[in-house]
């Protein structure tokens, strides 16, 4: 790959994306999904660097290891960086931070799909 393909997203730790609220765990910080989530979103933004007009992403699967909680008013910054083509399929290494610490790590795959024959399918 001549240039680097890469995104962050950016989140802020808020009472609705806690483990609490998302029911995936029982304390005030920030929930594995919600930390999926905006890692995925980064992938996605990343990914429409490589779409034609009429095509889009989609997520096939991502593994993500919640390595340290993030308290409700941390800013969380999530940086998905493309690390393999083959054909459609897209491999992503997304690394989240809240400050200068690692809070999350994840491999990604999306696919490029033509939208019309995606969305005809369903």
């Amino acid at each position: 790959m001549t240039s680097e393909v890469s995104y962050t997203s950016v989140v802020t730790v808020t009472e609705a994306n806690t483990a609490q609220a998302m029911s995936s765990g029982d304390l005030p910080v920030f929930a594995t999904p919600a930390l999926a989530a905006v890692m995925e979103n980064a992938a996605m933004l990343a990914a429409r660097q490589l779409c034609d007009k009429g095509q889009t992403t989609v997520g096939s699967s991502i593994e993500v290891k919640h390595l340290s909680p993030s308290p409700i008013g941390a800013t969380v910054f999530a940086t998905a960086t493309l690390t393999g083509q083959e054909g459609r399929r897209l491999t992503f290494d997304i690394v989240a931070k809240d400050n200068d610490k690692t809070i999350g790590t994840a491999v990604h795959s999306r696919y490029i799909v033509n939208i019309e024959r995606f969305m005809n399918k369903l």
